[in-house]
């Protein structure tokens, strides 16, 4: 039930990108049960290839614990993080991952196999949540752009 509800307030995020033209991905840290960082895609608007939901998110969680660590927080995600993503995921040593739609063409999952681990070992990742919702508004960003 945690998981649907804070992967809820990630797609809310999600929204806010879809509406500024950027790739709509959204992001949410929480810690205790409490969300201490919320972002959404902005490489359009900041004219930045790396200002991606997560890393704004791992940013702003960082300054609000002061803490370079996130061990002890979760990252709700409406899409699978990228390789760039899941190694600043990995650096900062996020302590849970939950993402909504699945990423076959640039998802880090793709990489990652028993010899090679992408994220840092003790990081618990579960993958789905709101799927079908969360790939139904990439669908049609991406549809849109085509039209």
């Amino acid at each position: 039930m945690h998981d649907q509800y804070y992967m809820q307030q990630a797609y809310q995020e999600a929204l806010k990108a879809f509406d500024k033209g950027e790739i709509p991905v959204g992001a949410v840290i929480v810690s205790q049960e409490r969300m201490i960082a919320k972002a959404h895609n902005q490489t359009e608007q900041l004219l930045d290839v790396t200002a991606h939901a997560e890393i704004l998110a791992i940013t702003a969680a960082s300054n609000y614990l002061g803490a370079k660590y996130l061990n002890n927080c979760t990252l709700y995600v409406t899409l699978e993080p990228c390789v760039m993503c899941a190694g600043a995921i990995a650096w900062s040593q996020l302590g849970r991952i939950v993402f909504g739609a699945y990423d076959a063409k640039r998802g880090f999952s793709r990489l990652e196999n028993k010899e090679t681990k992408v994220l840092h070992p003790r990081t618990i990742l579960v993958g789905g949540v709101l799927e079908n919702q969360c790939s139904e508004l990439l669908q049609r960003f991406f549809q849109k752009l085509r039209n």
